[in-house]
């Protein structure tokens, strides 16, 4: 009886899986065909992007204190502070910054894309559009993508860049000129580093934006449901940056060699 219980759940796992790739799938071979709906696309980078610029800020900024006063603690015994700049931008660039960044949006912008689309179904709404004979993942889950595709990168430049700078405000308090602290950063980073810090986010991007339209498009149970839903995909997105980030690095690591 418990192997019909696993096999029932590790067929839905599978199912579910199959499911998320196939539309993962279908999205990217519609990037390029038309119509574009370059409308919908301004109105969710404008959701998606300049709306969460501020708690990406606010983000990078305090991340960047705190490693910079963690940095100086562990430096000092060793008269070694003039570093703090590098390993604060090193840090950020390659690891904090893009998982940070993409953590706080995928709070706010995967459970709004979920709820959005949550909302949609439960009301009958995508019913419509298919009748109508619109393509629901052209005409939903592209624009997202493609919002979410330039807008986290952005938003993690933005991040680093803030990031390095509340590194200095702290760093200033210790007697660190600003000479110094930026003569520590390519002593510790290399091109390479740079690449990292870009792809990473537009990997995580579309992590966000495939699950929250997955998660979205299959909610089911009415206004509960779509709380529900909001709460599964933020946590999906979550555990998969994270778990993906990490095989990022590695694969980084081996081209670095």
């Amino acid at each position: 009886m418990n192997f019909i219980a696993i096999d029932r759940v590790l067929l839905a796992f599978f199912h579910e899986l199959q499911s998320y790739f196939v539309l993962a799938g279908r999205t990217f071979l519609r990037i390029f065909r038309r119509p574009f709906y370059y409308r919908e696309f301004a109105v969710q980078f404008d959701k998606l992007g300049f709306s969460s610029l501020f708690i990406c800020s606010l983000t990078g900024l305090f991340s960047g204190m705190v490693m910079a006063l963690q940095s100086l603690i562990q430096l000092k015994p060793f008269a070694a502070t003039s570093y703090v700049g590098g390993m604060v931008a090193v840090t950020m660039i390659k690891e904090l910054g893009p998982v940070l960044a993409a953590l706080m949006v995928a709070g706010r912008v995967g459970s709004a894309i979920t709820a959005e689309l949550g909302t949609m179904v439960v009301t009958e709404q995508v019913d419509a559009m298919r009748v109508e004979g619109t393509d629901i993942i052209k005409r939903l889950v592209v624009p997202r993508l493609k919002a979410m595709l330039i807008a986290l990168p952005l938003l993690t430049i933005v991040t680093d860049v803030v990031s390095v700078f509340g590194g200095y405000i702290m760093s200033a308090g210790y007697g660190i000129n600003p000479v110094m602290y930026i003569s520590g950063l390519p002593q510790f980073m290399v091109f390479q580093d740079l690449i990292e810090g870009v792809a990473k986010p537009a990997v995580f991007g579309i992590i966000i934006a495939i699950t929250g339209c997955y998660v979205g498009l299959n909610t089911k149970g009415g206004a509960e449901g779509v709380g529900a839903a909001a709460k599964q995909a933020v946590v999906l997105s979550s555990v998969m940056i994270l778990v993906c980030d990490f095989f990022m690095a590695k694969i980084f690591v081996v081209f670095r060699g």
